[in-house]
């Protein structure tokens, strides 16, 4: 077990360190340096694509979120039959092949732009590609919230005097908050670390990854080291807090009981 974690992260523990070399050698330690860190920031190219990466995971995220929320009450609610349907029909976008999405997203975005004149290839695309696979990455974060819940909790609050509307926001919703930020926290971090559907879906458009496989085409620069570390931190903060919110989640069942 040692070796195989040495074998996976001690290479990126080296990019790294790397990432602070005062040389561009990839092998070479010429001292301790913040520079390549300036220059990435200095680099309109590399912000711009952080900026569309960025929008497009917030937006999308909230989207999922949102539409997930929703679906998964409604899947919820429906007859067992009807729900294992349409968990088998929503689990497809995560087990098909994420090349297979791309294109098939691409084909379907240029048919409807050639035809309707919509969804020219771009961020609106982008968008729209991110929520579709992220979508099912909240609603399995929201449906085990809403089996732990006591169904008559629902209708015990329309009994008192809550309409349907106000029932829902006031005793259903705080009670699956937490697996609704775990989903958008998901959707987040999958629309960030996504190279291949945007690859095909963004048109002219760059994210981060896009740009970081365009700039290993090219020589290669401690600017790709900076960057490469900057994601992996932030991807482990993201973790890191999905897995406390868990572990949270637990012992408050666990005090629940």
């Amino acid at each position: 077990m040692s070796l195989i974690f040495l074998f996976l992260y001690l290479p990126i523990f080296v990019l790294m360190a790397f990432s602070f070399n005062d040389s561009k050698s990839r092998v070479v330690w010429a001292g301790f340096t913040f520079k390549w860190y300036q220059r990435l920031f200095e680099n309109q190219e590399i912000l711009g694509a952080f900026y569309n990466t960025l929008t497009v995971a917030v937006v999308s995220s909230i989207i999922a979120t949102l539409l997930g929320t929703v679906a998964a009450v409604g899947i919820t609610r429906s007859k067992k039959l009807t729900r294992k349907l349409i968990m088998n029909i929503t689990n497809i976008p995560m087990i098909n092949p994420e090349i297979v999405t791309g294109v098939s997203l691409m084909l379907m975005f240029v048919f409807l732009y050639n035809s309707l004149g919509v969804f020219k290839p771009g961020l609106l695309t982008l968008i729209s590609a991110h929520t579709t696979f992220c979508l099912p990455y909240v609603i399995l974060s929201v449906m085990p919230k809403l089996r732990q819940m006591d169904s008559n909790i629902y209708e015990a609050a329309q009994d008192l005097g809550c309409s349907p509307f106000s029932a829902f926001f006031k005793v259903v919703l705080p009670q699956i908050t937490s697996g609704i930020v775990t989903g958008f926290i998901m959707s987040f971090t999958m629309s960030i670390d996504d190279f291949v559907i945007s690859y095909f879906t963004g048109g002219t458009t760059q994210t981060l990854p896009i740009a970081v496989y365009s700039m290993t085409r090219k020589m290669v620069s401690p600017e790709i080291n900076v960057l490469s570390a900057l994601l992996f931190m932030f991807v482990f903060i993201l973790l890191v807090i999905i897995n406390l919110r868990g572990e949270k989640d637990k012992l408050l069942s666990t005090n629940n009981l």
